[in-house]
């Protein structure tokens, strides 16, 4: 997908939503996205970061570095995350079968 590198982080975020909400498989589609955000996830507000995580687990796409990366980004920041991003993020996490024992700590202290 030659033009990832030109979205933001709310159009990458807004895309994976989409086609997961969708149901569109696109392997490869979510394959570059991950490999796009993962460096950049620090640009990601809460809510990108939990739409990110809740498409790849909607649409059954296996991201085991997103996950990771996310799991790391967000747990410093949670406090920034509203309820739905913190449900949404737990839950795409669950689903997708990604353990991370830190994240969903610092989620039952933060809730």
């Amino acid at each position: 997908v030659p033009r990832l590198g030109e979205f933001k982080a709310q159009e990458l975020s807004n895309t994976v939503w989409a086609f997961g909400t969708a149901g569109e498989p696109s392997p490869a589609l979510f394959a570059a996205v991950a490999q796009e955000a993962v460096p950049r996830l620090g640009e990601f507000t809460a809510q990108n970061l939990s739409n990110t995580a809740w498409a790849f687990a909607k649409a059954g796409e296996p991201a085991p570095a997103l996950f990771a990366a996310v799991a790391k980004v967000a747990v410093p920041r949670l406090g920034e995350f509203k309820a739905q991003e913190l449900s949404n993020t737990v839950w795409a996490f669950g689903t997708a079968g990604e353990p991370s024992p830190a994240l969903f700590a610092a989620v039952a202290q933060e809730a």
